[in-house]
């Protein structure tokens, strides 16, 4: 299993000298499984360049699955550019909402006048699944869906393929338990042994304080769910909209200290734009 990504800036695109390395998309993820099937999760800003790669590649079967419908965890899906292709085929998975509320949202956003290209002239061969369920298969790879705790709600999910785990908890308040939310032993269990665990850190510890409730972690509250589930690589993901590059190398080197004088085994790196993980 590769997990790239392709999008891992918080609530709005950024772009500037500053920003370059950690890049300045919004949430997307590509998961490729050993038989080449491609998975993709959420569709910011990074679904763009994503699909760029795609067609450069001649792939044209997809699997969409949506953490949450927060605008910019969407806002890409009318620029990835295989929709306007009648050899695509893409699979919209229900998880987290049911197949008509997902159907209606990607159409809303390509509506007038909020884009000029209406949702029923695309070419693509959409699909839609109802439901989510506890567990389901998405080709050789098993998707263990949990609920996150955030306004309004939506869903972290596992990935599992031969063995090896990936969860992406992104837009989840480890701090703060809203409507929905589970309690912090079971976000313990659901993330215990992963191979690579993808986790919201938006805020510092002092910017945590003034944004309680917000729906988003800082980063230590983070680190400390890695650190005691015993993950073997922790990747800190939407990254806030103000935080530099420079800014960001030193979170993550706060981590990697805190790491040492734990004698802890996580590893911790900031998801940069286009990192590739191969588990």
């Amino acid at each position: 299993m590769i997990v790239k990504i392709w999008g891992a800036r918080g609530s709005i695109p950024v772009c500037g000298q500053e920003y370059i390395r950690y890049g300045g998309d919004t949430t997307c993820v590509e998961i490729r499984s050993g038989d080449g099937r491609v998975i993709i999760i959420d569709s910011g800003t990074g679904i763009r360049r994503l699909g760029k790669a795609l067609l450069a590649e001649g792939i044209h079967d997809y699997d969409l699955i949506f953490t949450h419908a927060h605008w910019d965890h969407v806002m890409g899906f009318p620029f990835f550019r295989p929709l306007y292709s009648d050899r695509t085929s893409l699979r919209v998975h229900g998880c987290p909402f049911a197949e008509e509320f997902v159907r209606t949202m990607l159409s809303r956003i390509m509506s007038p006048p909020n884009f000029p290209v209406n949702y029923g002239d695309l070419k693509a061969r959409i699909h839609y699944s109802d439901g989510c369920p506890e567990k389901f298969e998405i080709g050789p790879v098993s998707v263990h869906p949990i609920d996150i705790s955030h306004p309004g709600g939506g869903k972290g999910y596992a990935f599992t393929e031969g063995g090896k785990r990936f969860v992406f908890l992104t837009d989840h308040e480890l701090g703060h338990t809203h409507p929905g939310g589970l309690p912090h032993e079971d976000y313990l269990r659901f993330c215990a042994g992963a191979d690579l665990l993808v986790h919201d850190a938006e805020f510092t510890g002092e910017e945590y304080g003034r944004h309680l409730g917000w729906g988003h972690s800082s980063y230590l509250d983070a680190l400390s769910l890695a650190m005691d589930a015993g993950v073997r690589q922790l990747a800190l993901f939407h990254i806030n909209q103000d935080r530099t590059d420079r800014a960001m190398d030193k979170v993550v080197e706060h981590c990697r200290r805190i790491v040492r004088e734990s004698n802890s085994q996580v590893g911790v790196l900031g998801a940069c734009c286009d990192m590739t993980f191969a588990l």
